[in-house]
């Protein structure tokens, strides 16, 4: 059930919420959501945490409900901050063909387009998870992305197999059921973990999806 939950640009909400979501340990903390947003000559090891956070802290805007850009969604179950997604331009993530091996094989349009958005990564506070919490998310980005001009959202969940190993942050980029429920459709199978999909929107029907 989704019915107590409410999502608002990151922009919307304050830096204080958008690290309660983080916390102070694990994936998301380490992260940042910096993985995707490297430089080619670019590691982890070449700024410290504190550093990735205060990159997060001014591609969200937190706490600037003003700004014109934010680097995703903050979601809030019964008033408490609990979930965020990235979502923005694909152009946005230099590292997201690196990180994530997707091909250009077949694929005419151009990789800097600005009108193509990536959902790359959903946390999920511990003691909030399987409350629908990255499903309303999801189905946020879309229209988040929609409303901000897209012509068309893509994500790239992992696939895996019970037993199998799965390295650190991997799932942060969700599964296939999450993007499948807010309207998503596989349109490749990179390589054997990973798909890519899409939601292509409709101009004409003022944002319409298909597939």
């Amino acid at each position: 059930m989704t019915d107590e939950i409410t999502v608002v640009p990151a922009n919307e909400a304050s830096w204080e919420d958008l690290q309660t979501v983080y916390g102070t340990r694990g994936d998301a903390a380490f992260c940042q959501c910096q993985r995707f947003k490297l430089a080619p000559k670019e590691s982890f090891g070449s700024f410290p945490a504190e550093d990735r956070a205060y990159r997060l802290r001014a591609q969200a805007n937190s706490g600037n409900p003003d700004a014109e850009t934010t680097a995703g969604l903050v979601a809030y179950l019964e008033g408490e901050p609990v979930g965020w997604c990235g979502v923005e331009p694909r152009a946005n993530y230099s590292g997201l063909r690196r990180v994530f091996h997707v091909p250009w094989d077949g694929r005419s349009e151009d990789k800097a387009d600005p009108t193509i958005w990536s959902v790359t990564c959903f946390v999920v506070r511990k003691g909030s998870r399987h409350r629908g919490v990255a499903y309303a998310l999801a189905r946020a980005a879309a229209d988040f992305a929609r409303d901000r001009g897209a012509r068309a959202v893509e994500g790239y969940p992992m696939i895996t197999q019970p037993g199998q190993d799965v390295t650190w942050g991997e799932m942060l980029v969700g599964n296939r059921s999450i993007f499948a429920a807010a309207g998503f459709t596989e349109v490749s199978h990179p390589t054997p973990r990973r798909v890519v999909m899409r939601i292509d929107f409709h101009p004409e029907q003022g944002g319409a999806a298909h597939g």
